[in-house]
């Protein structure tokens, strides 16, 4: 117990800081072209020079440049090309969308997004768009199965917590991606366009084949908690319906160390917002904790007690609410990731069933 003055007080206890409230949004100059685009990051620009990353697999392309002598890299985008954004219906080009209304320049000081610029109006019905960032290549995390130093990774996690403090409360009122489609990703509906084009990008095919290991896997394992992912596929927005009676905020979506970084001051990066929209914060642990599992220097229910703490110390009070999120989070993951866990080692797919089975309560 802690100890306590004469008068009663306690000793020690320093009384949590409130949420903040959701920022003011400030929006952001977007160009019409990317020479409009390059015209006003800088005087001189340098050739454009097309590379690819290991953990580019989206579909959109990537070239180096200079301007005034410092490096960046610009990223074009267009649903054509990049099936993320097919399989979630976005013509408008969230990434985009999210620079143009504030939302990335109100992100706490902490984190840092690493862009410069943005042009729309591209490519066939002008859907496309392009991002100008700064060449932050050289601090984020290198790729490969290796735990990332536990520090890093605690870091990660209480900026994870900052950034859903900084929006506690947040509604979408921009048109980003609802929550009713965030539970569709890797869902039968992509998943028949994709393979209606004939599977041009690997990752959808290697979906479609998970699920079916899924079914046999999950069936062997776990049967009831197979046919809950199996339904909520079918009916995901189920699930935002059980989450709609716990708290939101904004969410980036995709906390991927394929994202993520460190400058040498402390700050995170974390690049690419692909699913920006209002959503329960615990989607962002559950989507850390596994599509980086190999990744983690702790297990996964340290991580989990890492991120409530760092809520906790933001100001933002979890009883009441907190069991009933991480819960349908942990689920809802399933029924984005199942199929990637069913190609895994049987440890981790018996994780994800069994806090499924706990989530499955709630809906």
């Amino acid at each position: 117990m802690p100890d306590r003055d004469a008068r009663g007080t306690l000793v020690g206890v320093v009384d949590a800081p409130a949420p903040l409230a959701p920022p003011v949004l400030v929006p952001q100059p977007v160009h019409g072209s990317v020479d409009e685009l390059l015209a006003a990051a800088g005087r001189r620009h340098g050739p454009r020079r097309p590379f690819r990353t290991v953990d580019a697999k989206s579909g959109s392309t990537f070239e180096r440049l200079t301007v005034d002598g410092r490096p960046h890299v610009l990223k074009s985008m267009h649903v054509d090309a990049d099936w993320i954004a097919r399989s979630l219906g976005d013509l408008r080009c969230r990434p985009v969308q999210v620079w143009a209304c504030g939302l990335l320049s109100a992100l706490p000081p902490v984190v840092d997004h690493a862009v410069a610029g943005a042009a729309t109006g591209l490519g066939r019905h002008g859907w496309g768009a392009a991002l100008l960032m700064r060449d932050v290549g050289d601090h984020l995390v290198p790729p490969g199965d290796d735990p990332v130093p536990a520090a890093r990774h605690a870091a990660f996690v209480e900026h994870m917590a900052a950034v859903s403090a900084r929006f506690w409360g947040w509604k979408d009122g921009l048109g980003l991606l609802p929550a009713s489609q965030r539970w569709t990703f890797f869902g039968p509906g992509m998943l028949a366009v994709e393979g209606a084009r004939g599977w041009p990008d690997e990752v959808p095919r290697l979906a479609e084949e998970g699920w079916a290991r899924f079914a046999e896997r999950a069936g062997r394992l776990a049967p009831d908690v197979r046919d809950v992912v199996a339904d909520l596929r079918h009916r995901p927005w189920d699930l935002a319906t059980a989450l709609a009676a716990t708290p939101t905020t904004f969410l980036h979506g995709d906390w991927k160390m394929g994202n993520l970084g460190a400058h040498p001051d402390g700050r995170t990066i974390l690049l690419d917002c692909a699913y920006p929209g209002e959503g329960p914060a615990c989607h962002e642990l559950a989507w850390y904790l596994s599509v980086n599992r190999a990744r983690l220097p702790e297990p996964k229910e340290a991580a989990i007690a890492r991120f409530r703490a760092a809520l906790e110390s933001q100001g933002v009070a979890t009883a009441g609410w907190w069991d009933r999120q991480l819960g349908l989070c942990l689920l809802g993951n399933l029924v984005q990731f199942g199929w990637e866990k069913a190609l895994g080692d049987e440890p981790e797919l018996r994780w994800w069933l069994d806090r499924a089975r706990d989530g499955a309560r709630w809906v």
